[in-house]
């Protein structure tokens, strides 16, 4: 237990040392926030804007972590043979990887904890009680894990400049198709048909209808769970801890 203790907090110190992993995991998801929430750009009969997208900034921060700034780092671990190194160790591989899903979902709740002020401030009311809120407790950890495991698939695949270039455009893609700041509901047809089995318009939609505000599409939690469950999965039988 002293090892994990010790790789957690080796992990959340790196993590709050890079400054380009904080301006991607606080910085642009409380910009979008602020941006999207003072400018009514997008109308809603049923909720003010701050209503509609502080829930997904919730979920774009729960991608930035465990997709992105995860799996970056991981990739570029891999890529150097610190991850072979570290696997060789007292520590093993099973407490490396333990440590680093533990430093995600705390760093998560610093993000949350922050959006859900900023979002306060900002005038937000979020409803659905205490039962919402646990339920959208339950869809961010379920979300951190399929997002976690796109973001480990990528990293033990492939080479970390490519994999640092395939997080990003991904990260660009469910921002724009994941209805965190656009709902999915004015996208084109094609376009929402795509969006409708991404994880990212699944996890904003379900956080959405359990605080209140008016989901993307129905469906959202099936979508979700399939990601939860294949992603990790399509990682675990494919990550390769040796870089090339």
């Amino acid at each position: 237990m002293r090892a994990l203790r010790a790789q957690v907090v080796a992990e959340i110190t790196m993590t709050l040392r890079r400054g380009e992993t904080l301006l991607l995991t606080l910085g642009i998801p409380l910009l979008l926030l602020v941006f999207f929430s003072e400018v009514k750009i997008v109308s809603s009969e049923t909720a003010r804007p701050v209503d509609v997208v502080t829930p997904g900034i919730l979920a774009l921060a729960i991608m930035s972590t465990s997709m992105v700034s995860l799996g970056i780092a991981t990739g570029f671990e891999r890529g150097y043979g610190v991850l072979k190194r570290l696997g060789s160790t007292p520590l093993g591989t099973s407490r490396l990887l333990g440590a680093k899903i533990i430093a995600t979902l705390l760093i998560e709740v610093l993000q949350g904890a922050l959006i859900v002020v900023v979002g306060l401030a900002l005038g937000w009311k979020p409803s659905g009680g205490l039962m919402g809120g646990m339920v959208a407790v339950v869809a961010c950890i379920v979300g951190s894990v399929a997002f976690g495991g796109i973001g480990l698939f990528l990293a033990g695949r492939l080479r970390a400049e490519v994999n640092l270039a395939a997080a990003n455009g991904l990260y660009l893609v469910f921002l724009l198709l994941g209805g965190m700041v656009v709902p999915v509901r004015i996208l084109p047809t094609g376009l929402r048909v795509v969006a409708e089995v991404l994880p990212a318009a699944a996890l904003s939609s379900v956080i959405r209808d359990a605080i209140g505000a008016t989901s993307a599409y129905s469906g959202s939690w099936i979508v979700l769970l399939a990601w939860f469950v294949i992603a990790p999965v399509a990682a675990a039988f494919t990550f390769r801890f040796q870089g090339d």
